[in-house]
């Protein structure tokens, strides 16, 4: 493993930081989130990125909302198709695409980065106290995104052929959030080719190289039976109780039945009045599985797993005269949706993945456990592409780092260090794998002139401009 500190100096700048808190002060939150196309300014947040980008020689190849047609396959969760109903959201939601190094360079000479500038739901203004980041999107994903640029910038300067002889890709991207899998986002740039030999999706791992990601699929089990008033809960049926009780059965039983799957038993809604007995109601589940052939067994085991709940209620409930007419009707009542399926996982690279794991090593990088679980993220969509290598690496946890919650932080050495990581492998895989040499005895970086390059994109992938 390659000594640390023989590798190009990769620090974020004040400028960075500047940047990171405006991107965190600007809402990103997809209509997936939000419910509303209205607040989602993504166009402002990738402008301000690719300007970063541009001030050390980057350009951009496209900066777009997909085409409506992305949509039109039956592994588009049901969720986006519906609200992409409403012509607003996918056109408040583009992507971009920025390279360092002369156009029509191979794959093979190719590294692709990928981060999302999108977030969860829930913004409050950001902070920083000199050596911590606070706000939405502080890990996830947007205080990588501004470490990328610093490990980009600090590679290019440390080695001509970044940029030269061996091209970089970013992909910043979104529909990560909101349950879209990265069907409107990474997904159509994966299938346009925009990838390299090398790909790293920039998610929190702890430095550790991942190179998996499950696949998520969501379940919904619906009740549709008849009301009553709270008098005569005799009268009709209740879904509160024949839907817990089936919560609480699947929670129990299915884990385990799949190896290789895991089960999420979500949110279960009927009603909110006291005074009534709903007959109606959902049941949510999401389940994560390792590659298809586990998904298919798990869609299995869920619908013989739900079978033995509802014979088991109704064993257990037609004795009790409140709920005798449930449990009678119990399987006419109920049925089982699938608000998403059939998305790829990614079980471990297309090809040898030897060349590239010790290059990831050689940079001081570790490799994620084996036996502790991968996560979901658009990572996915690298699965079974020839001539490739995936993995996700990243800064923080998503735990630890509260992605998703209340208090989400970036710690500035963290991402430092984040920085470090990306310019080491980009010089290392330009050096043909070999590790970093040490820095400048000066300390301070070799530099060049920014090659020549226009705000313009590539012809064949107009920027779009947000009016």
């Amino acid at each position: 493993m390659a000594d640390p500190s023989r590798s190009p100096r990769a620090r974020l700048t004040g400028e960075d930081h500047a940047l990171l808190l405006r991107l965190l002060g600007i809402p990103t939150a997809g209509p997936l989130e939000t419910g509303d196309t209205g607040t989602v300014r993504l166009w402002e947040a990738g402008r301000a990125y690719a300007a970063a980008a541009r001030r050390f020689g980057m350009s951009v190849v496209r900066h777009a909302a997909p085409p409506g047609t992305v949509l039109l396959r039956d592994d588009v969760p049901l969720p986006v198709r519906e609200a992409a109903e409403d012509p607003a959201f996918l056109v408040c939601q583009p992507s971009l695409v920025l390279r360092l190094g002369p156009p029509g360079l191979p794959r093979e000479a190719t590294v692709m980065f990928n981060v999302h500038l999108d977030t969860v739901a829930g913004w409050w203004p950001p902070s920083f106290d000199g050596a911590r980041f606070r706000g939405r999107g502080a890990i996830d994903a947007k205080g990588p995104a501004v470490a990328l640029l610093a490990g980009i910038r600090a590679a290019r300067a440390a080695e001509p052929a970044v940029g030269g002889r061996v091209g970089v890709l970013v992909q910043a991207v979104a529909g990560e959030e909101g349950g879209a899998m990265g069907t409107f986002g990474t997904r159509p740039l994966v299938e346009q080719g925009l990838v390299g030999r090398l790909n790293v999706f920039c998610e929190p791992t702890g430095h550790r190289y991942l190179p998996r990601a499950t696949a998520a699929m969501t379940a919904r089990v619906r009740v549709r039976g008849e009301d009553a008033v709270d008098d005569h809960p005799e009268a009709g049926h209740n879904a509160t109780v024949l839907l817990g009780f089936l919560g609480h059965h699947l929670a129990t039983v299915l884990p385990g039945r799949v190896p290789g799957t895991r089960v999420c038993v979500a949110g279960l809604h009927t009603g909110e009045r006291h005074n009534k007995v709903y007959g109606s109601g959902q049941l949510l589940l999401n389940l994560a599985y390792t590659d298809p052939e586990r998904g298919r067994a798990a869609e299995a085991a869920l619908r013989e797993t739900l079978r033995e709940g509802l014979a088991a209620f109704r064993a257990g409930a037609r004795g009790h005269p409140g709920l005798a007419r449930t449990a009678g009707d119990a399987e006419a009542i109920t049925s089982l949706h699938w608000l998403k399926r059939g998305l790829p996982a990614l079980g471990g690279p297309a090809g040898d993945p030897a060349w590239a794991e010790r290059l990831l090593e050689s940079c001081g990088l570790s490799r994620w456990p084996a036996e502790e679980p991968a996560f979901t993220c658009d990572a996915v969509w690298m699965s079974g592409v020839p001539g490739t290598y995936t993995a996700v690496l990243g800064p923080g946890g998503l735990d630890t780092n509260r992605a998703h919650a209340e208090g989400e932080y970036a710690d500035l050495a963290e991402l430092d260090r984040y920085a470090g990581e990306v310019a080491r492998l980009l010089v290392a895989f330009a050096r043909g794998g070999r590790a970093p040499r040490p820095p400048h005895p000066s300390g301070v970086p070799r530099t060049r002139p920014p090659e020549s390059s226009t705000d313009d994109p590539s012809p064949h992938a107009p920027e779009r401009q947000d009016t």
